[in-house]
Parts: C-alpha cells; structure tokens; sequence
C-alpha cells in the first residue's frame, strides 16, 4: 500500500475525469488520474464533435481527447495507466486498489464511462474484430470500397454510418423501429447520402461468417420475414452499459448498472463521487461529462475543507 495519501483519485480519464482533474489540479490538490485503457474514454472513438461549445467547425474526438490531456497536465494533474480493481471506502479516506497496487485518497470522484453493449447474436463475439466492430473511426479503414452494416439509430449510430459513407461503397443502417432517435440534422443527412440505406423495423439475428464477417440474418419485427445481407463488416451502437462493476456493494447503483447520485455528484458513500456517463442521468453528452466533472471537483473542494 502507498504510503502517500492524495487529495483525490479519479478513477477515468474521459471528459468528466480529465475536468474534474484540471479543477482539482488548479485548486491546489494532490490529484491523480486512473485511466485503464487510454486518456479520453469513448470520445476518442467519435469522429466529429459538433455540439461542443467552441469549436464551430466542429473537432474530432481525438483531437478534443489530447486538448483535455494536455490542459490535466498543465494543471498539476497526473495521469497514470491503471484499471482500478476495487474500492474500500473508510471514515477518512479510500483504499483504491490497483493490480499490484493500493492508493490511498481523501476523497475519490468516479468517472469511469459506458461501452457499447454488443447485439447477443450468434457470430458476434466469435467474429469481435474480424469484422464486427464498435469504434467505427478506429476501424472504418479497413472496409474502404467495402460494404458494412451499422446497427442502432441513435447520434452514435448516425455519425458512425456517416463517417463509413466517406469510406464505403454501401452502408446498411438497421433500426429495430420505424424512426431514428438521433439528431435531427445527423438524421437528414443519413437519409440524404446516397450510399447509406436504411432498413427499418429489422433485427439482427446472426452474424455470418468463418474467420471474417460475410454477411448478416436480418429479421423484420412485425411480418417475422427473414433476409441476408452480404457485408464485410458490422459496426454495433446499440446502448451502452457502465463500467462499474468493481462498485457492486460499494455505492448505491440503479437497476440498468449506473452510480445513483444527487445534484452535487455525491454517492451514497460519503467520500466518493460520480460523474460522466457512469452515473444515472437523463443525457450522456460531451458537454454534461464536463458539467459533472467541474461539479464533482468543487464539491471535492468542500468535503476536504470540512475534514480540515
């Protein structure tokens, strides 16, 4: 176990942890920023950011994620490559437990984000990155000139199947219902491109395929009639489940999975806090990733200036 005890540990570097970390940081507070996998969580695999305040020409998710790391740093705040195993919360601090390593903080804010839920079909998981995909600017290269298949009808979904159609010969967008949720304007021009065709009202049932993907059962929810589609590749946005499975016990969490907290981010555990797309609320953007995060860190602030 360290023997240092920080000011706070945040426990993700996407848009809620990296802000928390930058107002933590400037408050003058030892902050130290987990990360598990890489700095800027989900945003990073969003190719265009145009709701954002401040970029009118929009800005890729990447380049977003790297000004965000960037400004952490400048702040006084580190950021480590570490996936959080457990925490144990005490009446003054939290054991954080890391593989190989136990930190102790004063106060620990979760941000730790959602992935993408996968489809449960037959194929899907056997055919995980051999054509089945969720992060379609990390992989829409590799089916240029290609034909794909995006699943779901929300903002994600839209601004993938958009992304593919500068790429792709022919992009399928299937929605289990007769309207999109998206945005409206990612809505026209999904409906605008030539190359995207939409197929309401289906159902993936199988993904096709030996050692790549090769095609699709697709199924009609109302008449039940059935159809193959050939496609190289499968790009799934079909919801998403929070990372916060080492919290089970810990906090309280909401039926779906997410960290039930008040307006101030506080948790039911007094020294641990929640903000981002991990929490339960109705709108998971960019922008509500960063108000949760400056959120949880003046809050942070204040339970350190009570403990003394």
């Amino acid at each position: 176990m360290s023997d240092k005890v920080l000011d706070t540990i945040i426990v993700g570097a996407g848009p809620a942890g990296m802000t928390a970390g930058i107002y933590c940081a400037r408050a003058g507070l030892a902050t130290l920023i987990l990360e598990r996998a890489f700095p800027g969580g989900q945003v990073v695999k969003t190719d265009i950011i145009e709701n954002y305040p401040g970029f009118p020409n929009g800005i890729t998710g990447f380049d977003l994620a790297e000004l965000m790391q960037a400004q952490a740093r400048k702040s006084g705040a580190e950021i480590r490559t570490a996936e959080v195993k457990a925490l144990r919360p005490g009446e003054r601090a939290v054991e954080v437990e890391c593989a190989g390593e136990t930190l102790v903080a004063r106060t620990v804010i979760v941000a730790t984000g959602a992935e993408s839920k996968p489809l449960g079909v037959p194929g899907e998981s056997r055919l995980y990155a051999r054509g089945v995909s969720n992060c379609a600017v990390c992989d829409g290269a590799l089916f240029k000139g290609k034909t794909v298949a995006v699943v779901g009808g929300g903002d994600s979904a839209l601004g993938e199947a958009l992304y593919l159609a500068n790429l792709c010969a022919k992009v399928y967008v299937l929605h289990r219902r007769d309207r999109f949720r998206g945005a409206k304007v990612l809505q026209d021009r999904a409906l605008g491109r030539s190359n995207i065709e939409v197929v309401w009202n289906a159902v993936v049932q199988e993904v096709l395929g030996e050692s790549r993907v090769q095609g699709i059962e697709v199924v009609d929810v109302h008449s039940r009639a059935s159809r193959r589609l050939v496609i190289d590749g499968l790009f799934v946005y079909v919801g998403e489940t929070p990372n916060t499975g080492f919290l089970a016990g810990v906090v309280r969490l909401d039926e779906r999975g997410y960290v039930v907290t008040d307006e101030y981010m506080a948790t039911s555990r007094p020294l641990i806090l929640a903000a981002g797309d991990c929490r339960a609320k109705s709108l998971r953007q960019v922008s509500t990733a960063v108000g949760d995060g400056a959120q949880a860190a003046s809050a942070v602030e204040r339970l350190l200036a009570l403990q003394g």
